[in-house]
C-alpha cells in the first residue's frame, strides 16, 4: 500500500523522527496510542517533538530537572532514556547508551506492565547497539501493549531491514502507515522502496513528506534524506541543495553537513569537502565521515592526516565495543582499506552469521578480497546487489572481484551511477577500466 498524505497525514507528519532511533520523542509514558489515547505520567512543561539540535540538549536538561522533582514518573524516565539514546546517535558518543539503559530500566521498574513507551525506547537502544534481534522483539512487545506506537512500529522496520528481512519490512512498512502515517513511518518507507530499486517512489515519498512538514527538525531531517538519495544517484546538485535546505532549518544538523561534504566532494570542491568534514568528525566522529575525510586526504597525496584519521576510527570502535555496540560491520568496512586486514574478515564473517543483509553481504565480499580471495569473494558481492539497490559502492566491489565482462560491466555501472561514490575508489575503478580496455 502506497503511503497516504491526506489532511490528517499533514498533521501527523510534524512528529520528528529522531533519525535511526526509532521515531520522535514524546512526552508522557505513551507515545500517542490510539484515538483518545490518555497520557500515563505527568509531562514536563518542554516537549521534545520536532525539535533541532539545540533542542534536543535542551529537552533532556528539562527532563532531568522535572525527575528530580517527580522522580517517580515513569513515563518521563522513558522519553528520557530514548532521548539519551538520540544524544548518543547524533553526537556520536556511545556512552550515552549506559545512560539510556539505566533511566529505561527505572521506568520499567516503577511501572513494569503495559509500559509501551519505555519497550519502545528499549527497542531504540537495541538498534542503536546493532542488537537487531533484541530490537525486533522489544518493539512487538511495546505494539502488543500500544500498536499505535510511532517508535515501534518504525523500529521495527528498521530491525527488519537490518536483519535482511526486506519482504517483512515492507510489511511492516504498510501496516505502520496505516497505522499511524508521518515522518518517521514515510521515511522509512522510502528507504525499503530504494533497497528494492524503486528510487523515483522513494524520492516521492520523501519530496511528499517534506510538504507536508514545517517545524525545523522535521524541515533538517526530511530534506536530507532527500539530499543523501540524490548523492547516492550522483545528482551532486540536488543533494547540495537539499542538504543546503537542511542547514537552513537546523545549522547544527550534523547528517546535513556530512551530505553537503559528499556533495561538494562529488562536484570537484574537495577542499570545500574537506573543511566541512572535519566539522562533522570534530562533532560526530564515527567511521563513515573519518573515512570519508581520510580517503579526501589520501586522494590530495596528504597521507600523515589520512592515516590520523583511519586510527580514530579504530578508537571509535573500541570506545563502542565497550558500550555494548556491536561494531563488526564497522571493523569490516574500515579495515579492509585501512586497518587489520585479518580483523576486518574475522569481523565480517561473524557479522554475516548474524544476519544476511546486502550490507553485510557487501562488506565479507570485500574482507576476502583484500586476502586475495576474489573467487570466494564473488558470491557475495553478487548477493549485495541482488535486490536492486543503487548503490556505487556495492557496484565497484563487484567489478573488482569479478573478471572479464562482468568486470568491465560493474564497474562502469558504479561510475555511471555516481561517479564520485569514493575519493579513492572512483580513481582505482576508472584505472581498472582503462586497463581492461
Amino acid at each position: 500500500m502506497a503511503p497516504r498524505f491526506s489532511g490528517r497525514n499533514a498533521v501527523a507528519a510534524c512528529a520528528l523522527a529522531l533519525a535511526l532511533t526509532g521515531g520522535a520523542v514524546v512526552i508522557g509514558g505513551s507515545d500517542g496510542g490510539g484515538p483518545g489515547a490518555a497520557p500515563t505520567a505527568v509531562a514536563p512543561a518542554t516537549p521534545l517533538q520536532g525539535l533541532g539540535t539545540g533542542g534536543l540538549d535542551q529537552g533532556v536538561r528539562a527532563l532531568q530537572a522535572h525527575l528530580r522533582v517527580q522522580p517517580r514518573d515513569f513515563g518521563a524516565w522513558a522519553t528520557l532514556g530514548t532521548a539519551y539514546v538520540e544524544q548518543a546517535r547524533t553526537q556520536g558518543d556511545p556512552s550515552r547508551y549506559a545512560e539510556a539503559e539505566q533511566a529505561l530500566a527505572r521506568s520499567l521498574k516503577l511501572h513494569p506492565d503495559a509500559n509501551d513507551a519505555a519497550l519502545a525506547g528499549r527497542a531504540a537502544l537495541a538498534a542503536a547497539r546493532h542488537d537487531f534481534r533484541g530490537a525486533l522483539r522489544d518493539a512487538r512487545a511495546a505494539l502488543a501493549v500500544n500498536p499505535y506506537g510511532e517508535r515501534a512500529l518504525s523500529t521495527r522496520i528498521d530491525a527488519l531491514v537490518e536483519l535482511g528481512r526486506y519482504g517483512e519490512a515492507a510489511r511492516a512498512a504498510d501496516e505502520a502507515d496505516a497505522r499511524r502515517p508521518g515522518v518517521p513511518v514515510f521515511t522509512r518507507f522510502s528507504y525499503v522502496r530504494e533497497l528494492r530499486g524503486d528510487v523515483t517512489g522513494a524520492r516521492q515519498v520523501l519530496e511528499r513528506a517534506l510538504d507536508g512538514v514545517s517545524a525545523p527538525g522535521d524541515v533538517a531531517y526530511v530534506a536530507t534524506s532527500l539530499g543523501q538519495l540524490a548523492w547516492r544517484q550522483g545528482d551532486f546538485e540536488g543533494a547540495a541543495a537539499r542538504c543546503g535546505q537542511a542547514l537552513r532549518a537546523d545549522a547544527g544538523y550534523v547528517p546535513a553537513l556530512e551530505c553537503r561534504a559528499r556533495a561538494r566532494a562529488g562536484r570537484g570542491d574537495p577542499a570545500g569537502a574537506i573543511r566541512d568534514l572535519r566539522d562533522v568528525v570534530a562533532r560526530y566522529p564515527l567511521p563513515g565521515p573519518l573515512v570519508e575525510l581520510g580517503e579526501l586526504y589520501e586522494s590530495r597525496g596528504d597521507l600523515a592526516p589520512a592515516r590520523e584519521q583511519y586510527g580514530l576510527v579504530g578508537a571509535w570502535i573500541k570506545l563502542a565495543r565497550a558500550n555494548g555496540v556491536d561494531v563488526d560491520l564497522d571493523t569490516a568496512l574500515a579495515a579492509a582499506d585501512h586497518g587489520d586486514r585479518a580483523a576486518a574478515l574475522r569481523a565480517a564473517r561473524a557479522e554475516w552469521q548474524r544476519r544476511h543483509t546486502v550490507h553485510t553481504a557487501d562488506a565479507l565480499a570485500w574482507a576476502l578480497h583484500a586476502h586475495g580471495r576474489d573467487g570466494e569473494a564473488l558470491p557475495y558481492a553478487r548477493f549485495a546487489t541482488s535486490t536492486g539497490f543503487k548503490e556505487a559502492a556495492f557496484f565497484y566491489h563487484r567489478g573488482v572481484v569479478a573478471r572479464g565482462a562482468e568486470r568491465a560491466e560493474w564497474l562502469g555501472r558504479a561510475l555511471r551511477l555516481n561517479p564520485g561514490f569514493s575519493p579513492v575508489g572512483a580513481e582505482k575503478a576508472r584505472a581498472l577500466l582503462r586497463g581492461a580496455s
